[in-house]
């Protein structure tokens, strides 16, 4: 097989099921309504731990938390945005009739991820502002 016939092949998702490869190559329409929350919940739980460390030793490591989680959230609202780029535009129709809003549920993930980002960017900001020792 030569180097055009490789480049023109589509991936085979089939071996690449349960790696993070195979999940940014399926996509996860829903991997944003997950991931912008839980990176919010971790940040939040982080920084409330850290105060005491951060007030110590005067380290901030509140903004680098939150960077680190601003870029969990934005991953699962890329992939949220590939769900709604893979997804046909009118649903294929299924035994029930009913259809699978994939696109819908893909753009709340990309709007859900991005408000969340956000959040977090905004409490790693107060990070920077506020020490830690403030009483």
């Amino acid at each position: 097989m030569d180097a055009v016939e490789r480049r023109d092949r589509k991936p085979d998702v089939s071996r690449q099921g349960h790696t993070a490869l195979g999940w940014f190559v399926r996509s996860l329409p829903s991997a944003g309504i997950y991931a912008g929350p839980a990176a919010w919940l971790i940040s939040t739980q982080a920084n409330y731990a850290l105060v005491p460390w951060v007030c110590a030793h005067q380290v901030q490591v509140i903004p680098i938390v939150a960077v680190v989680m601003a870029a969990f959230s934005l991953f699962g609202g890329l992939l949220s945005w590939r769900g709604y780029v893979r997804a046909a535009p009118t649903p294929e129709p299924d035994s029930t009739g009913a259809g699978r809003p994939h696109r819908f549920v893909a753009l709340i993930g990309v709007g859900i991820a991005l408000l969340f980002t956000a959040i977090i960017i905004v409490h790693g900001i107060a990070g920077v502002v506020f020490h830690g020792c403030e009483r």
